[in-house]
């Protein structure tokens, strides 16, 4: 498959990839695991907060192993996710 078939889905364009995109995808993954949103698969709400634990745990690792890596721009989407992640957590994984 040829490079530029690959930025093609069958649903349209896919965004490209950069590091805030991945953080945003692993942020909606942990939202899903959460139950606050639906899994795109089944259209229900489903809570498996280990995976949301682990994720976030993911999201803290890759914040702590990129340090001095980032824009500030990053920097700041990184904190500010993880600060809103955990707090849903804590809300949400009773």
């Amino acid at each position: 498959m040829a490079t530029d078939d690959m930025a093609t889905h069958s649903q349209g364009e896919i965004p490209p990839l950069d590091f805030s995109t991945f953080i945003l995808s692993l942020s909606s993954s942990v939202l899903m695991h959460l139950g606050v949103v639906e899994n795109p698969v089944t259209g229900k709400k489903e809570k498996e907060p280990l995976v949301a634990r682990q994720t976030i745990d993911l999201i803290g690792l890759l914040r702590d192993k990129t340090k001095g890596n980032l824009t500030g721009e990053e920097a700041k989407l990184i904190d500010d996710i993880l600060h809103e992640l955990q707090l849903w957590y804590v809300k949400e994984a009773k």
